[in-house]
């Protein structure tokens, strides 16, 4: 549990009372007593109201608004306000601004908006932070703290280039070290002083982003500026923890964020926090995928919503309003895989600058006579009833897809094969697979223990770390079924590659060794043709995007490809290894293929669906105290049905008993477990 003082599932969001009037205040206050808001999250960009100058603090207006909130049952979950910096700071202390990507400094203005290796925001970060703490210690209302706010973005300023070039001397310990890690002698590179090191953007290595000359080094820099972000972090939460020790600490992170090594950082935060907003175009799964990733942060607890907006968003292309019904069923689906909170963005809508046409429970009518606030209020009422039954429960799964994100920088930066390979999209096509089959999935970093699962898939695994191989040919060894993917196997943790034959270090475990790697067109197709008769796999499939021409050294030719020079090589194998086995999937397959496959897969592990349901009904489980709570989610526009059998069960949103076919609303939930 989060937090004692208030032990159920929290319901509120982000509030910025400092942008209003008392009047409006006390009209707040009526409005989240019948919404059921009974937890407020404060102070996050308040920063220059709280500090005017360099010497002076004034906390006043903030301690009225956690005094009124309290007395009215509303609790608060306490922001730092340290995610922009004061104009004052930036003027007389321009260490604390930014250099961007193109070697340009920044002026005072927007957010994230502060050198995370300022000595100037590091100071009065963590100083503020500490007030805060000091101020706030003994306040039965502060159940949580939120620091900073969706940290991220990269600086390239003098600070960052010394403190970088500090970080490579604890990392590698000698320049002959990073010459050999980042490859040097390519292109005559070699450094033979540390001040020859320059951060690597437009104006040195990199351009475009994501394409460098020099892989080792933006590789680096990634991971660098991932730590320094994460120390900001760190020392805000320790100044707090010495004055409030068990009031749990967080920050915000964004999902897919492709900036900061999230892993990292769950393991500092005492809750994972995330803020979740779809586009308009996100595929369902896709966003049932990062709530599983959010909460592998911290090896399965649940996690907290921070954010998500009750109705539109602002600052995407197509900002659409959420259908009826689509932001409780939203909500739902983060709840049934680990959210013990349901926090929006934002409260009340601001009337002014980017974000005032950002939704809110409270709309720019002012009143409670809306579609949105009918909604929300009624969300609200029901999630106070469900918390006894949900709070803390768990996601139980027997099947792992590894997530990192050093891989995925790795990938993001290299040079070649192809453009069209997206390490995001290829991890998510097997989770589909899984999601669209009811198949309960957790997401898992490396360093994530194996034994727990019967089926661990890692695709594109590019980047193979020091001994992670051992841990999965432990894993088979044991009886684990492993699966892997092309362009799997060819680089170490500093992006060198493997020599020897790809997949490197796999090639032990996967029986195989890849002589080429084709890239076509992603609209040109080839086949994967099924030989094996021992699995439900039949008949032809599609593959696109890379091709690896491999050569079994043991492994059984499951299928070959169709059609090139390469027609009858092996697409996929599969290799007895222990007492498991080890598959590989030597192109980027259609979700046919992938479908198939995991149901063959997930079979011989008697791993089975939660239920079978029509394409569109989402279905997850949480587990509390051996009670099962099986949620049933209709993301269609029509009412959609799936198949309980004999089995009764009893909806707790209802009551109702049900059992047989059963036919769910359009956007409705059911929430359902043993009478």
């Amino acid at each position: 549990m989060i937090s004692q003082k208030l032990p159920k599932i929290w319901y509120g969001g982000d509030y910025n009372p400092e942008q209003w009037h008392e009047e409006v205040w006390n009209e707040d206050v009526r409005m989240f007593k019948i919404a059921g808001i009974d937890v407020a999250t404060l102070n996050v960009f308040a920063w220059a109201r709280n500090q005017p100058d360099e010497n002076t603090y004034d906390f006043s207006g903030l301690d009225a608004t956690i005094d009124r909130l309290y007395k009215n049952g509303i609790y608060t979950c306490l922001g730092t306000s340290t995610a922009a910096h004061p104009a004052w700071m930036a003027k007389k202390y321009p260490d604390v601004l930014r250099v961007d990507y193109n070697g340009r400094k920044r002026k005072f203005g927007g957010r994230h908006n502060s050198c995370p290796n300022s000595p100037t925001f590091r100071k009065y970060s963590e100083r503020m932070a500490e007030k805060l703490a000091e101020r706030y210690k003994d306040h039965p209302a502060v159940l949580v703290w939120h620091v900073n706010n969706e940290y991220g973005g990269y600086c390239y300023c003098e600070n960052c280039a010394d403190s970088f070039r500090n970080w490579l001397k604890e990392t590698y310990q000698s320049i002959e070290a990073v010459n050999k890690s980042w490859n040097t002698a390519f292109w005559g590179h070699t450094f033979y002083d540390w001040d020859e090191i320059v951060p690597p953007n437009v104006l040195s290595e990199e351009w475009d982003g994501n394409r460098t000359n020099f892989q080792g080094i933006s590789l680096d820099y990634r991971r660098f500026q991932s730590d320094r972000l994460l120390e900001c972090f760190k020392l805000e939460r320790d100044a707090i923890r010495k004055h409030t020790p068990d009031i749990p600490i967080t920050t915000n992170l964004m999902g897919l964020y492709p900036e900061l090594d999230y892993f990292k950082w769950g393991k500092e935060m005492d809750v994972v926090s995330w803020d979740n907003y779809p586009s308009i175009d996100t595929p369902i799964s896709m966003t049932a995928m990062t709530h599983d990733l959010m909460r592998a942060l911290k090896s399965g607890k649940p996690f907290m919503l921070m954010e998500q907006t009750p109705s539109q968003q602002n600052w995407q292309a197509y900002n659409s309003l959420k259908r009826p019904g689509v932001m409780r069923l939203w909500s739902y689906q983060a709840v049934s895989r680990g959210a013990d909170t349901v926090l929006f963005f934002q409260l009340r809508r601001s009337i002014g600058a980017t974000e005032k046409f950002h939704g809110a429970v409270i709309e720019h009518v002012g009143h409670e006579h809306t579609r949105v606030f009918r909604e929300t209020a009624t969300l609200g009422r029901e999630l106070a009833e469900l918390s006894d039954h949900i709070i803390d429960a768990q996601v139980n799964a027997k099947v792992a897809i590894v997530f990192d994100w050093e891989n995925r920088w790795g990938i993001d930066l290299t040079s070649g094969p192809s453009v069209a390979l997206d390490y995001v999209k290829e991890v998510h096509k097997y989770y589909d697979a899984l999601y669209q089959q009811n198949i309960q999935v957790d997401m898992i970093g490396i360093d994530e223990d194996l034994s727990n699962y019967d089926l661990v898939i890692a695709p594109v695994l590019y980047m193979v770390k020091g001994d992670y191989h051992k841990k999965l040919e432990k894993f088979v060894a044991d009886g684990g079924t492993f699966v892997t993917t092309f362009f799997s196997g060819i680089v170490d943790e500093h992006d060198l590659v493997t020599t020897g034959g790809y997949p490197g270090k796999l090639r032990n475990l996967l029986g195989i060794w890849s002589e080429e790697i084709d890239a076509l067109h992603p609209d040109v197709y080839n086949q994967i043709v099924i030989k094996d008769k021992t699995t439900h796999l039949e008949g032809e499939y599609q593959c696109n995007i890379l091709f690896d021409l491999i050569h079994s050294e043991g492994a059984e030719v499951v299928a070959e490809y169709g059609d090139d020079f390469y027609k009858g090589m092996p697409a996929v194998t599969r290799n007895t290894f222990g007492s498991g086995e080890a598959w590989y999937i030597a192109s980027s397959p259609d979700s046919a293929f992938l479908q198939d496959l995991m149901a063959d897969l997930c079979a011989a592990k008697e791993i089975k669906p939660l239920l079978t349901s029509e394409p569109g009904v989402e279905v997850s489980q949480r587990v509390k105290e051996g009670q099962e709570y099986l949620f049933v989610m209709n993301h269609n526009n029509k009412t959609s049905q799936f198949e309980l059998g004999n089995e009764q069960k009893r909806d707790l949103l209802t009551g109702e008993t049900v059992n047989g076919t059963i036919s769910i609303a359009a956007h409705d939930v059911m929430i359902l477990t043993d009478q």
